[in-house]
């Protein structure tokens, strides 16, 4: 069954806007609560019948999350669940906290990397898992289809309630300092730290604070409309810039619901998803803690990095494009560590998602066991020069059906003749094209990307 509202990470929209609406909002919350009350099955918790459903929602800083928080909770409410707020708080923490409290579902408001007048709804169980597509497919089906839910709203004192609770921060930097190994501190440690004026503006510079690092920061004044405002994951420019003027040992720079992060190091040079997931890779098959000696990435990431864990006797697997995707394939085979190269890193025996703070710690560990300056360990992996354009377009066409883009993209593709390659396809949570290609030399990618852009925009009639 082809979704019509959720997209490869829940529902994704400009705010107030359909899907992301304050009625569909109130009806995700129905249909959510229904589905655990009437098909339990889908889910991996099975409820006792007289258990009362509690559905914890959290958000990011956008000013719609007031509004599609309101109205989530009113519709969960509606059908007699309980709605636990948490405001403000990052996607991992969301995710944390539906976990340790043993709630029905999560859920988190949010468009994370997007700009701020959009927004998001994303869906964990209470294994904090994100849920996968029959539960999806069944609220969607509930949505346009209310008439089952219409026959069993509750009346009277059966109507569901919502309430707050103050310390999901403090839980969440409880979580996150637990993951540091007890042996080691951040004393003496400098860290530059951009939060995107996002979910982390408070817990992110406290928990590197609590254990003992003097923090720097940046993006750590949400007003509603400046989240990942020339700030954050997407401009670790600015981090970077930071530590060089603070002369931290390392730059932090989270995203908008903080799932993931980009670094810099001491030098100020920006460093990706793809060489932070490989050197967690080397050290936790140093320390016998990488199951299988595997990891799993995206066809987004550098073939450098997979040539280089080859060479460190790691296996590479490559799922589908979204962390979600990630996670999949990592269950399924048996491993603890994957991610992307955009900065979602998975540490399952941690954590059921990308968490930017947690991947940091790690980052910092490694280098407290090192004694090694991350300058220094990046050597390890070798990546080769990537040039990734992101077109805008109105409508999604099928790319077997756009004759100019698949002659470009032949043409690419004898270029560089195996030593390198070209990956395109659209963005499962914006109305964007993608554009990668890969290969030895810098100028020649530009080129080719260049290439494949134009034919692309004459394909679909879009201007520049």
């Amino acid at each position: 069954m082809a979704k019509l509202l959720f997209g490869t990470d829940g529902i994704r929209a400009e705010a107030n806007v359909f899907p992301m609406t304050g009625e569909v909002a109130m009806k995700v919350g129905r249909a959510l609560v229904y589905t655990l009350l009437h098909q339990n099955n889908l889910w991996s918790a099975k409820r006792h019948p007289s258990h009362k459903i509690r559905i914890v929602i959290g958000k990011d800083t956008r000013r719609s999350g007031y509004m599609i928080e309101t109205a989530l909770a009113s519709g969960v409410c509606s059908m007699g669940g309980e709605a636990i707020l948490l405001g403000p708080l990052p996607t991992p923490g969301v995710a944390f906290v539906t976990q340790s409290m043993r709630a029905d579902a999560g859920v988190m408001i949010s468009a994370s990397h997007n700009p701020f007048f959009d927004n998001g709804i994303k869906i964990f169980g209470s294994n904090g898992f994100k849920a996968p597509d029959a539960i999806e497919e069944a609220i969607e089906s509930l949505i346009f289809n209310p008439s089952p839910m219409d026959s069993t709203t509750p009346k009277g004192a059966d109507i569901g309630r919502a309430y707050r609770i103050e310390e999901a921060h403090g839980r969440y930097i409880v979580f996150l300092k637990s993951t540091f190994p007890n042996e080691y501190d951040l004393t003496g440690f400098k860290l530059a730290l951009d939060c995107a004026h996002g979910a982390a503006y408070k817990a992110a510079p406290m928990a590197f604070e609590e254990l003992g690092a003097q923090v720097f920061t940046r993006g750590v004044q949400p007003n509603g409309t400046n989240i990942n405002d020339h700030c954050g994951a997407l401009y670790p420019e600015g981090v970077a810039k930071l530590t060089l003027e603070q002369g931290a040992h390392l730059g932090i720079a989270l995203d908008g619901d903080a799932d993931r992060v980009i670094l810099s190091d001491e030098k100020g040079e920006v460093i990706d998803g793809d060489v932070l997931i490989g050197l967690c890779a080397i050290e936790m098959k140093k320390q016998g803690r990488l199951k299988k000696n595997a990891i799993v990435t995206t066809p987004m990431s550098n073939v450098g990095l997979e040539m280089s864990m080859k060479d460190q006797g790691i296996l590479m697997h490559r799922s589908n494009v979204g962390d979600r995707f990630v996670v999949e394939t990592m269950r399924n085979e048996g491993l603890n560590l994957g991610g992307e190269q955009s900065g979602h890193v998975i540490f399952l025996d941690s954590s059921t998602t990308g968490d930017g703070a947690l991947a940091a710690l790690k980052m910092l560990e490694i280098m407290k066991r090192t004694g090694k300056p991350l300058s220094e360990l990046k050597k390890q992996i070798l990546l080769l020069p990537q040039t990734l354009l992101n077109l805008k377009v109105k409508e999604k066409k099928p790319l077997e059906d756009l004759p100019r883009y698949l002659k470009a993209h032949e043409h690419a593709e004898e270029v560089l003749n195996g030593r390198g390659r070209v990956f395109v396809r659209y963005s499962g949570t914006e109305p964007k094209l993608r554009i990668l290609i890969e290969g030895e030399q810098e100028d020649q990618n530009k080129n080719l990307a260049a290439s494949i852009e134009e034919a692309i925009r004459l394909d679909l009639g879009e201007s520049k």
